[in-house]
């Protein structure tokens, strides 16, 4: 039976998870298992992504430095939610989405930059002047893409999850009709195919903008941020093809 290019993708995401990811519940990670994820921030966007991806079905580790504090947000998702500290979680995730605040990203880099390296990471950060200070300006001169790969060096990075409040997200997750949007760029052609892979799972449609460059066009203030678009409509404003 011929596969469509939707099954094709997904089936070479999980390819490359099981290759990248480590074991966990204590025993080999079964074929057709949902892919562990590690949230690195348990705020607005982390806990409304992670938690989508709960219901879809994930093993989630959710992580801060005070993991503790993420005590109620695991018991509200239930088993398939942990709390952990980075290094934990980083270890338990076959993909990784950073939702922190952007003038974290040095400090993430620096003392994590080893466990990060190889990994698929889905960035979801957006850099603000009041309170990123330098950062924000140089993310607006070099562009963000260029910015967090500057800073998360040897991470397959994905900018994905960026370009909308958490409310929109919360609000239009598997919605009836045509599913929301979410733009992502990024230069590593497999780690793309692991974010939307995990774009659907969380209940939006990825629109593929182009390489980390790209990411520019749909970073906070950018003319594409914050749009409730479907895909089709996203394909248009950006410019590419489907």
């Amino acid at each position: 039976m011929a596969c469509d290019r939707r099954t094709i993708l997904r089936a070479g995401a999980t390819a490359l998870a099981l290759a990248a990811a480590p074991a966990f519940a204590g025993g080999a990670w079964a074929q057709d298992a949902k892919m562990p994820v590690a949230v690195i921030g348990g705020g607005n966007i982390g806990g409304t992504i992670g938690g989508l991806w709960v219901k879809a079905g994930h093993p989630v580790m959710f992580a801060s430095r005070h993991p503790e504090d993420l005590k109620p947000l695991v018991e509200k998702l239930g088993p398939l939610a942990k709390a952990g500290t980075v290094e934990q979680a980083l270890a338990f995730g076959g993909a990784v989405l950073i939702a922190v605040p952007y003038k974290a990203y040095p400090e993430l880099g620096k003392t994590y930059g080893a466990s990060l390296k190889g990994k698929v990471v889905l960035d979801a950060g957006n850099a603000t002047k009041a309170r990123d200070g330098d950062l924000a300006a140089e993310a607006e001169s070099a562009g963000i893409g260029a910015t967090s790969a500057k800073y998360l060096a040897g991470a397959r990075l994905v900018r994905a999850f960026n370009a909308a409040n958490y409310r929109l997200f919360a609000q239009n997750a598997h919605r009836s009709g045509p599913a929301m949007a979410v733009p992502v760029a990024g230069d590593d052609k497999q780690a793309l195919d692991v974010a939307a892979t995990l774009v659907r799972d969380a209940g939006f449609e990825p629109v593929v903008v182009g390489g980390l460059d790209a990411a520019r066009q749909f970073q906070m203030g950018a003319p594409n941020y914050g749009r409730d678009v479907t895909a089709p409509e996203a394909r248009k404003a950006f410019g590419v093809a489907e």
